[in-house]
Formats: structure tokens, C-alpha cells, sequence
């Protein structure tokens, strides 16, 4: 049965929507902050809705649920980790509204709309590997030599796994060396491309997830770091970013 008509003849309880401390103040902010760069034909309204997170302090584990513990639907955008950055600018960008902006979050973090821990999109690449896709793997067509191996997502090169109750994903992922990024690659690069810096670990597809921002003054990486010397989302140039990387995987959003 297909998962639309399951969940037609299935209705599923609300999630529960956790919004936390000031994040619904500063939700409102952003959105308004988003309409206004869409009336104003902004350039680019992935570096205009990433931009105001620059300076907002790196938190990790911020959401909640796991296989003993339910999900719930965390809206935190007072802290952010690397993933959750990426979930609230891709969600902002497709809202235009709370209630719009609150779909399109379970659109990007969760698989069939479900709001479940199971369901959650934990791998970078699910966003292109899931349907409908969030993003395009557009890795092996930025002009250099990339690699692609075959991953046992959630499972350790050491043994055992990195999510509990989690079952394992074979996946090809494809990346580029970071020997190989150049200038060809950069310039192939769109603002509001997603990079992953690659996981040697066969149990991992990324590390780390910034977007790709091309500034006036050189192509940076938005990120949350978790660096000492940051410790919030700030740009770092790219050049900097793929020399501390073992390579890099690129999705391309679809929207």
C-alpha cells in the first residue's frame, strides 16, 4: 500500500511541537526576515535566511527522542548543531509562515512525513537518497576526480552501531578528495549548496555539514562549529574548511 494511503486510513496523532526559550520570538524574526529578502528578489534566499544565524551559539543535542524515548518536533534556533542549521535554513526557505514553516521542517528532518525517531533523516545523504528528495547528489559533476564506496550507514568500523534501534543502510556515497577541490569545483558551486565533509568511518557518510556561501570577499562554509575557538555558526573560508577534511560531498537543493 502506498504510504499516502496508510496514512489516509491510519491518522496519526499531532506531534508534539517543542519550541524552546525565546525560539518563537526569534522564529517570527526570521520569518519576517525571509518574506521581506523574497519581495526584495534577493539574490540568493539561502545565504539571505543563513546569514541571520551567523553568531548563534553552537548546541549540540538539542533534539529529542531515540528507540526508548518518543520524538518529539524541536524547534530550537537558539542553538544550533551542524544538522539542525541545516534543517531550519532548508525549512525556512520553504516557509513562509509558522504553520507552513513547521511542515516544512518535518518535510526535511523526517521521512513520509512522520515524525518519529526511526523516521528521522540522521544521514546527510538521506536528503537525496529519501523521495521525495530534499536534495541532489551533485557530487560527481563539479569537474574533479571523486571517489564513491559503498557505506554501512549506523555501523562502526570498530563494531557495534551509532544509533540504537536504528537498522543499518548500504549506500554508495560518492566524494571528492580534498586534493582534488579546486578552483574548477569552487566555481561550480552554488550558494546554498550543502557540503558534508566525508566520514573515512564506513559507518558514517559526513562529519560535518555547512552551506556554501559565495561572499564578496571569497566562497565560504556557513557552519555551526563546535571548534573551541568558535563555537557558534560562523564562515569559514572553503579553502580552510576542505584542508581540515578528508574530502567533501555536495547535495544541491531542490527548491
Amino acid at each position: 500500500m502506498p504510504v499516502a494511503d496508510y496514512l489516509a486510513s491510519h491518522p496519526l496523532e499531532p506531534p508534539v511541537v517543542r519550541v524552546t526559550g525565546r525560539s518563537e520570538q526569534v522564529l517570527a524574526e526570521l520569518l519576517h526576515a525571509r518574506n521581506a529578502a523574497v519581495h526584495e528578489r534577493v539574490p540568493s534566499l539561502a545565504d539571505a535566511v543563513s546569514r541571520r544565524f551567523l553568531g548563534v551559539p553552537y548546541g549540540a543535542n538539542t533534539l529529542v527522542g531515540s528507540a526508548t524515548q518518543p520524538e518529539e518536533l524541536v524547534v530550537n534556533v537558539e542553538a544550533v548543531d551542524c544538522f539542525t542549521f541545516a534543517d531550519y535554513v532548508e525549512a525556512l526557505k520553504r516557509a513562509d509562515d509558522r504553520e507552513d514553516f513547521v511542515d516544512r521542517l518535518i518535510e526535511v528532518r523526517y521521512r513520509d512525513g512522520v515524525v518519529g525517531f526511526r523516521n528521522r533523516k540522521h544521514f546527510f545523504t538521506d536528503w537525496s537518497a529519501a523521495t521525495p528528495k530534499i536534495a541532489t547528489d551533485v557530487t560527481g559533476e563539479l569537474g574533479a576526480a571523486s571517489v564513491t564506496t559503498t557505506k554501512h550507514l549506523n555501523r562502526k568500523d570498530t563494531g557495534g552501531v551509532y544509533l540504537p534501534g536504528i537498522e543499518e543502510v548500504s549506500r554508495e556515497v560518492t566524494y571528492i578528495p580534498s586534493g582534488e577541490v579546486d578552483d574548477t569545483v569552487a566555481d561550480r558551486l552554488h550558494t546554498g549548496d550543502y557540503i558534508g565533509a566525508y566520514a573515512e568511518d564506513g559507518g558514517l557518510d559526513v562529519t560535518h555539514v555547512g552551506i556554501f556561501v559565495d561572499t564578496p570577499d571569497g566562497p565560504v562554509v556557513r557552519n555551526a562549529s563546535s571548534l573551541p575557538a568558535n563555537n557558534k555558526v560562523v564562515d569559514e573560508p572553503l579553502s580552510d574548511y576542505v584542508r581540515t577534511v578528508p574530502g567533501i560531498v555536495v547535495l544541491r537543493p531542490t527548491q
